[in-house]
C-alpha cells in the first residue's frame, strides 16, 4: 500500500502548492502552474509504477491538476484566460521537447555521468510528447468548452463541483485515449497498454474527485497581487 499513501499524498500536495502559487501570484501563478506541470508530468510519464494493483503511468496527479488549474481560470476570469493557459502548457511543453533533443546530441565527457540517465529518460519523451501534446490540446479545449456550457445549466457558485467534475471527467477520459494510443504504440504490448489505459483514467477520475475541494479553496481566496490593486 506504500505506492498508494504515497499516491494520495502526492494528489495533495500538487494542489496546495498550486493553491499557493494562485494565493501569492493570482492568475499568473495558475499560468505558470500549468506550465510546470504539463512539463514535469511529462517526465514523470515515462516510469510506470504499480498502483492499486495495476500498472500505471507516474504523473497523473501533476497533470490531472492542470485541468483544475484551468477550470479556475475559466470559472474566475472567464474562458479567454482559460484557454491561454492551455496554449501556455503546450508552448512549454514543444520548448522542452526541442531544448532536450537537442541536448541529448551533445557528445558527453569521459567524467560525465548524466547522458545515460538523459537518454532513458528523453529518449522516450518525442513520442510520448507527441502523444501529450495532441491529447493535451484536444482534452483541453474540450475541458473549456464544456466547462462554460455546463455553466450555463448549473450558474450556481455552490454547483462548482459539476461543472468541474462533469468537464474534467470527460475531458480526461479523451485525453488518456489519445494519449495512450500514440504514446505507448508499440512500447508495450496490448494487455499491458490497455491496463495502463484503464488505470490511468481510473486515477485520474479518483484525483478530480479529490481536487473538488481546492476547487472551493480557490473561489474562496482572494490572490496577495489582486488585493494591492
Amino acid at each position: 500500500m506504500f505506492n498508494e499513501f504515497l499516491g494520495l499524498g502526492f494528489a495533495l500536495i500538487n494542489f496546495i502548492l498550486m493553491l499557493i502559487m494562485y494565493k501569492v501570484f493570482g492568475k499568473t501563478g495558475l499560468f505558470a502552474w500549468v506550465a510546470i506541470s504539463t512539463v514535469l508530468a511529462n517526465i514523470q510519464v515515462t516510469k510506470t509504477i504499480e498502483i492499486l494493483a495495476l500498472t500505471a503511468t507516474l504523473g497523473n496527479s501533476l497533470y490531472a491538476s492542470t485541468f483544475l488549474a484551468t477550470d479556475i481560470l475559466n470559472e474566475k476570469y472567464g474562458k479567454k484566460d482559460a484557454r491561454k493557459a492551455v496554449w501556455l502548457g503546450f508552448a512549454s511543453l514543444l520548448i522542452m521537447v526541442v531544448v532536450m533533443q537537442f541536448g541529448l546530441k551533445f557528445i558527453p565527457a569521459e567524467s560525465d555521468i548524466a547522458d545515460d540517465s538523459l537518454h532513458t529518460i528523453f529518449g522516450l519523451v518525442p513520442q510520448i510528447a507527441l502523444g501529450s501534446m495532441i491529447a493535451y490540446l484536444a482534452s483541453q479545449h474540450i475541458d473549456v468548452i464544456i466547462f462554460s456550457a455546463i455553466r450555463k445549466v448549473f450558474p450556481k457558485d455552490s454547483q462548482f463541483w459539476i461543472r468541474n467534475n462533469g468537464s474534467t471527467l470527460i475531458s480526461q477520459l479523451i485525453d488518456t485515449l489519445i494519449f495512450t494510443s500514440i504514446a505507448f504504440y508499440g512500447v508495450f504490448p496490448f494487455d499491458i497498454w490497455l491496463e495502463i489505459f484503464i488505470s490511468t483514467y481510473i486515477l485520474k477520475f479518483i484525483v478530480t474527485v479529490l481536487a473538488t475541494p481546492f476547487g472551493y479553496m480557490a473561489k474562496a481566496i482572494k490572490p496577495i497581487d489582486e488585493k494591492q490593486v
